[in-house]
């Protein structure tokens, strides 16, 4: 019976505290913005990532079962802004099986460049919100919200 109890009261404290724990890890991502001029009115906007070791962030299209948080970019109206399609990304995706996960799934290590090609009229701000989340070969990290702030001029 004594040993039922310390399981009961066991078994709270491991959850909780690997709860904890993940929230303790300092996110591994370094995130950069970049304005590159194409023409008069047509512009890419570049999220720079570079994530830390062993870390990886999951593919537009990760694929899998449907449970990997993909990243999304959020752009805030702006009249002088129109956005060309959707963003694309550019960098080494590994695309493998992994335990646990149904069907092949994508994702990036290391260095990966973000894309919006944007149509812009006159000097403004983009501004917006891009969401993510990073894994290792045992976790993810809850998924994260930053702002984000492209100056066209």
């Amino acid at each position: 019976m004594k040993l039922l109890k310390y399981c009961l009261l066991f078994i709270p404290l491991f959850f909780a505290g690997s709860h904890s724990f993940a929230q303790m890890i300092e996110d591994p991502t370094a995130w950069k913005y970049e304005v590159k001029k194409k023409s008069a009115t047509e512009y890419q906007l570049i999220f720079h990532l570079e994530l830390k070791a062993p870390w990886h962030i999951w593919s537009l299209h990760p694929g899998g079962d449907g449970y990997e948080i993909a990243p999304s970019f959020t752009f805030d109206d702006n009249p002088k802004v129109k956005l060309k399609g959707t963003a694309t990304e550019k960098g080494k995706a590994v695309t493998t099986k992994i335990d646990g996960i149904d069907g092949k799934i994508t994702y990036f290590s290391g260095k990966i460049d973000y894309i919006q090609n944007v149509t812009v009229t006159g000097t403004t701000k983009i501004t917006g919100k891009h969401g993510y989340q990073v894994c290792n070969d045992r976790m993810c990290l809850p998924p994260k919200d930053k702002d984000f702030v492209f100056e066209i001029k």
